[in-house]
Formats: structure tokens, C-alpha cells, sequence
């Protein structure tokens, strides 16, 4: 039987494509976004036209992170239509490069309100129709940035972090109750979020760094010479982990699962943060969250 699968972010990149796969393998696919009837309105009449040719159920829908209120209503019209949901992907997000200094605390709060109170507001919102059936699945897209750090990117890596580290608390508190946690770590891959890098408001900040001032500028090109070519690395392997995890069967997930070639540094880290996390529960006397955690997941 299809699931019914909630996905940030669906206007472009890894969202827009997990969603026409998705509804393509004949699951019905909430395909949300900020802005349906303006600033998206192409790219929801695209996934309209799509649904309607290939007879697809794939709905663009509005949803704002950032926003409580747009968040729970289009999570009970989801509801409302379907009854259930069975998994929310957390997709949605910005990117922002700069030197540290040049953030001001406003800068630093427009990045978080969309990397990280955005899925706790979609968490909120579809936990207590998951918990009520006894099932369900929380799929977090992270990045390589949520667990090593990359100069100048020094605020878009802390809500990374954040994410990653509210999707663990998930995995250990949900896992009697049949529900699953999980993160993506995704590489550098292009997509149309590398165009849209915010940056720290504060420029006069960065005058006294001298060259690495120039760290920014650096990067992107760095960047753009990995991500553009024939070897660059395909968006289509986010979205089919992303499918993947979907359609898995309970108790078959790792918490953590990279994708992309320059992802190998995070295997031994994540191999040593799994074992230092169970220590960590063991000392604190929480031996059997520990061990509730490990049945529901593979290691």
C-alpha cells in the first residue's frame, strides 16, 4: 500500500525530485512549499500539470516553515484528506556563507528559524498523528556541514548540527512508540540552493581579516569547480535514498545514512558518535534507551 508523504522544500532540488519519484511509485505525495500562489507558483502548476497527465497523487501544497500556524494547517488538510501521514521528509532549507563575525544575531535567527525550528514546527505537527498509530517515519535532510565544519559557513553548520542533534533525541524518545528518527547526510551535490547563499549583513565585520576575507570567494569557486562538468555529482541519488527510506520496512534504517562521494570522512565519525552515544546513555542510568533504540533501527 502507498504511504502518505509530507516533503518541505518540494519546489526545486532534492524535495522537488523525491517527490515525482515518489508519486511516481504510486505513493500520495504532499509536495509543499512557501509561496504556492506567488514566488512558486510555476513550479506548483509544473507538479499540477504532471499529477494530472501521469494520473499521479502529487499535491503541491502550501506550507512556511517558518510559519506555526501554515505549518499545523497544512498538516491537518493532509490529514483531513488522508487520514494519516506516514512519513514527513524535512527537506526544506537555506544556505548562508560568510565570515562568522559578519552574521549579526538577526542573520543568524532567519537561518535557524527555517534549518531548525522549521522541522521541529513540522515534527510538532505530525507526531501526534503518528504516535496515535502506532507508526510512522521522520526523514531529516542534513548535510556533511552537520557534522564537520567549513570555514565561513560557520552558522548554516551550527543549525546543521542542531538538526542533527534534535532528529537523535527523536530516534531515542519515539522508539517505543513505533515511530523512526532519521537523518540524511548528503555531500555537495548542485542544486539550486548553491545559488542562494545568504551571507552576514554586517560586511564592514570582515575588513579586518585580511586574506581571509577572501575565504568566501574561495569556496564557491571551489565549489563550482566540483559541482559543474560531466563528473559532477547527480541530485537523483539524494532523492533515491530519500525513496528508499520512504519505502523501508520498520526497524530496517540506520539513523544516519550519507550519500556522495565526499562523505567518506563522516563514516568513521558516525561509526565512533553511535558508540560514544550509547556510553553516554549507559552513565546516565538510561541503559534501556539505549537498547529500545538499537532494536528499532539496523545498525
Amino acid at each position: 500500500m502507498g504511504k502518505v508523504v509530507l516533503i518541505t522544500g518540494s519546489s526545486t532540488g532534492f524535495g522537488r525530485l523525491a517527490a515525482e519519484k515518489l508519486a511516481r511509485r504510486g505513493h500520495a505525495v504532499y509536495a509543499t512549499m512557501r509561496g504556492v500562489a506567488g514566488a512558486n507558483a510555476g513550479a506548483a502548476a509544473e507538479l499540477e500539470k504532471l499529477a494530472e497527465t501521469e494520473g499521479l497523487a502529487l499535491t503541491p501544497l502550501e506550507l512556511d516553515v517558518t510559519d506555526d500556524a501554515g505549518v499545523a494547517r497544512a498538516v491537518a488538510d493532509v490529514v483531513a484528506r488522508e487520514g494519516r501521514i506516514d512519513v514527513a521528509v524535512n527537506n526544506a532549507g537555506v544556505a548562508a556563507m560568510g565570515l562568522s563575525e559578519s552574521f549579526t544575531p538577526e542573520d543568524v535567527n532567519r537561518l535557524l528559524d527555517v534549518n531548525v525550528l522549521g522541522p521541529h514546527r513540522v515534527n510538532r505537527a505530525v507526531l501526534p498523528h503518528m504516535r496515535k498509530a502506532g507508526t510512522g517515519r521522520l526523514i531529516h535532510v542534513s548535510s556533511t556541514a552537520g557534522r564537520l565544519v567549513i570555514p565561513v559557513m560557520g552558522a548554516y553548520c551550527a543549525s546543521k548540527f542542531a538538526l542533527e542533534a534534535m532528529a537523535e533525541a527523536l530516534r531515542l524518545e519515539l522508539a517505543p512508540l513505533g515511530v523512526e528518527s532519521t537523518v540524511i547526510e548528503p555531500g555537495a551535490y548542485p542544486t539550486p540552493i548553491l545559488g542562494k547563499f545568504g551571507g552576514g549583513t554586517d560586511a564592514e565585520r570582515s575588513a579586518g581579516y585580511g586574506p581571509a576575507a577572501d575565504l568566501p570567494g574561495q569556496l564557491q569557486a571551489g565549489l563550482g569547480a566540483a559541482l559543474s562538468g560531466p563528473d559532477a555529482p547527480d541530485p537523483n541519488e539524494v532523492a533515491d535514498l530519500i525513496v528508499a527510506q520512504v519505502e523501508a520496512a520498520p526497524g530496517t534504517l540506520a539513523f544516519r545514512t550519507r550519500v556522495g562521494a565526499d562523505t567518506a570522512p563522516l563514516a568513521d565519525l558516525n561509526r565512533a558518535a553511535a558508540a560514544s552515544q550509547d556510553e553516554l546513555l549507559l552513565a546516565f542510568g538510561l541503559g534501556a534507551v539505549a537498547e529500545s533504540a538499537a532494536a528499532a533501527y539496523a545498525a
